[in-house]
């Protein structure tokens, strides 16, 4: 996709020509087998494609640029092996130039991460909804607007000149969290996580450090993304049910990453000029969760202290509704319950199911089964991942029964 974009300028024209390589795909491999590099096949398939759409476009005043994209296309690598090499080659960095086109500044923000999540991410529409906590057609007509902009203003396809990255780099941040948010918690995924999305947000991550190195918050958010992911294996059990962060087995957590992560976290904060900036500010939470052998060694009010920092440097109600989490944690459930309440009056999340499931969680703690029941059905009434589904009613069945209840 990021190399057909590259060379067509075109994002729905490519979209199309990949998925026409695809449904090509699923007819001959089953019968001729698996090509030796199936990604270079979909590449080059796509490519010819692409190019037998140019052709049959007849318009005389687009002839120039449609002899344009063609030469640009017959470019891509060819069907030999070693132009099928050559195809691939460019991939990645073309992953990052399309990260930084989606992000230019002659786009709506919103748009910006929205056309990313879409395009790179391959996320659907309802997926980056619910990320952004909007109705599905707001996207819709978000995704048509960039494409048309990038199409009609001629955006350069590039990453852009060292002075130009900051303007720009909010938002390619805003891009890799938000994709990892989706491997990390999936929305309709059979499972709980999808990793390839996860790993595809860290590996672009780095990439961004070796461009940004100094950079405090692009090592925040490399820490950051590779302290959460480190906990993967331990945040499914052995059939496939949720494990919360306080009943996971810690020796499957991977030192390694934690580790890189914590080291990048002392760079990250060390370099903020002021003050952290909100992914440092997350990674420094995470590395304490990270660091701490067993849940009773948490550093509790050490996390909320921080939250207390990302709430005045990026006021949202998520972050209000971790912050409230971790009061509960360090001061007793009461305290926290009283900050959800006040979320909860707001209105400003009723459409998140965490906030619903973290405000049963409490009022289970707290004895009061049955609003808690009321509050589980509410999430799970939002809830769509299906592991997550099975842990809600997991949890509204004890509150149905006494015998079952946890402390």
């Amino acid at each position: 996709m990021a190399t057909l974009i590259r060379a067509l300028g075109d994002f729905d024209l490519a979209e199309d020509a990949v998925q026409e390589a695809f449904a090509i795909a699923m007819e001959r491999w089953p019968i001729a087998g698996v090509p030796d590099n199936p990604g270079a096949w979909i590449t080059t398939t796509a490519r010819n494609r692409a190019i037998d759409r140019i052709r049959r476009q007849r318009r005389l005043r687009d002839k120039t640029e449609q002899l344009r994209q063609l030469a640009e296309l017959e470019a891509i690598g060819s069907s030999t092996p070693a132009g099928q090499e050559r195809a691939m080659s460019g991939i990645a960095d073309d992953r990052l130039r399309l990260i930084f086109t989606c992000c230019h500044p002659a786009l709506a923000p919103e748009a910006r991460v929205a056309l990313t999540l879409r395009t790179l991410g391959g996320l659907t529409t309802r997926e980056i909804a619910r990320a952004f906590l909007v109705p599905e057609p707001t996207v819709a007509q978000r995704l048509v607007r960039a494409k048309r902009k990038i199409r009609d203003a001629r955006i350069p396809y590039r990453v852009p000149p060292a002075e130009l990255l900051h303007e720009r780099l909010a938002a390619v941040l805003a891009v890799l969290y938000l994709v990892f948010n989706e491997g990390y918690s999936a929305t309709e995924s059979p499972g709980l996580i999808r990793p390839e999305l996860c790993e595809e947000a860290i590996r672009l991550a780095r990439v961004l450090a070796d461009l940004m190195p100094d950079e405090p918050e692009v090592l925040g958010l490399l820490a950051l993304l590779l302290l959460q992911h480190s906990r993967r294996d331990a945040r499914v059990g052995p059939g496939g049910q949720l494990v919360l962060l306080e009943d996971q087995d810690r020796s499957t957590w991977d030192r390694r990453a934690i580790h890189e992560g914590v080291g990048l976290v002392r760079r990250a904060l060390r370099s903020a000029a002021r003050a952290a900036g909100p992914y440092a500010l997350q990674a420094a939470i995470a590395a304490i969760h990270a660091e701490a052998a067993n849940p009773d060694e948490t550093d509790w009010p050490q996390i909320v202290a921080l939250y207390g920092l990302l709430v005045r440097v990026q006021p949202s109600p998520v972050v209000e509704l971790n912050r409230a989490v971790a009061v509960a944690m360090a001061d007793g459930p009461s305290v926290g319950l009283a900050i959800l309440e006040g979320l909860d009056a707001s209105g400003a999340l009723d459409v998140y199911h965490l906030l619903h499931s973290a405000r049963a969680d409490l009022l289970r703690r707290l004895g009061r089964h049955a609003e808690a029941a009321d509050a589980y059905g509410r999430a799970l009434s939002l809830a769509t991942n299906p592991v997550e589904r099975a842990f809600l009613e997991r949890r509204l069945d004890e509150m149905d029964d006494p015998e079952r209840r946890t402390r």
